[in-house]
């Protein structure tokens, strides 16, 4: 069973519908799921809230509570953005149905977030480069999208669909706020040197950071990067050469 392995949260970023959070609630409950996240949410100690958590309330009041996606996801090591959306700049995405493989090579203890976008708008752009990977739930219909509360209870249902005798690796992964430090090197190496475009600069670099995040890298391999970033930052300190879009001398 996927608790007996890995550290399990949810995350809500703005949810707008009470109801929608209680309901949540009890898709967590019945999979034994028991840490809620909640990036500024809408009253969670409303009437419908409470009633649609269905003796699942304890969850709504133990909730935590985040100011964005980038402090909620701290400490996690793996995270998954659910969306409909695969725009090219979305980073390679996955089916609902992959998840549990997508578990098996992670360490055992890892930490790992499923993420919700709005009930209107999903998830942003920047949150979901902010997740190790995106997740579609396929659906057959010329509408796609699903209700809150049912794009949990696919994805509990999903991740708790693994083979029980499936042993993970005992690596350990670096939680994401220790990629970020990495991640900033990176594009000041980069800015530095010109290698990216000022004008799709945000796209460039947010490709560059789902793959880095597709590779899993663990805490000596993140070390190893973050070595190799400062050496080149430390090299080109009093570089001389010509920048991407500077006229040539």
């Amino acid at each position: 069973m996927l608790s007996k392995h890995y550290q399990l949260s949810v995350i809500l970023v703005e949810p707008q519908h009470p109801g929608n959070i209680g309901a949540v609630c009890r898709a967590m409950g019945n999979y034994g799921v028991h840490e809620l996240r909640l990036v500024r949410p809408c009253d969670t100690s409303h009437p419908d809230a409470v009633a649609l958590a269905a003796g699942n309330d304890d969850l709504l009041r133990e909730a935590s509570h985040f100011a964005d996606l980038p402090a909620a996801l701290a400490d996690t090591h793996q995270s998954y953005a659910f969306t409909r959306r695969s725009g090219r700049l979305r980073g390679r995405m996955v089916e609902s149905t992959d998840l549990p493989a997508q578990l098996i090579d992670l360490p055992r203890g890892s930490h790992v977030a499923l993420v919700f976008g709005r009930e209107r708008s999903g998830l942003t752009l920047d949150e979901i480069i902010c997740c190790s990977k995106g997740v579609a739930i396929p659906t057959l219909g010329a509408k796609g999208s699903l209700n809150l509360a049912q794009a949990v209870v696919v994805a509990l249902y999903e991740l708790h669909r693994r083979p029980p005798d499936e042993s993970p690796p005992q690596d350990t992964l670096p939680p994401r706020s220790e990629l970020e430090p990495m991640f900033l090197q990176m594009e000041t190496v980069l800015d530095r040197i010109g290698f990216v475009n000022q004008s799709c600069r945000a796209a460039s670099m947010g490709r560059l950071r789902l793959l880095l995040q597709r590779a899993r890298p663990d805490t000596t391999e993140l070390s190893l990067l973050r070595g190799m970033w400062s050496q080149l930052e430390q090299s080109i300190k009093d570089w001389p050469g010509r920048k991407r879009g500077e006229p040539k001398g």
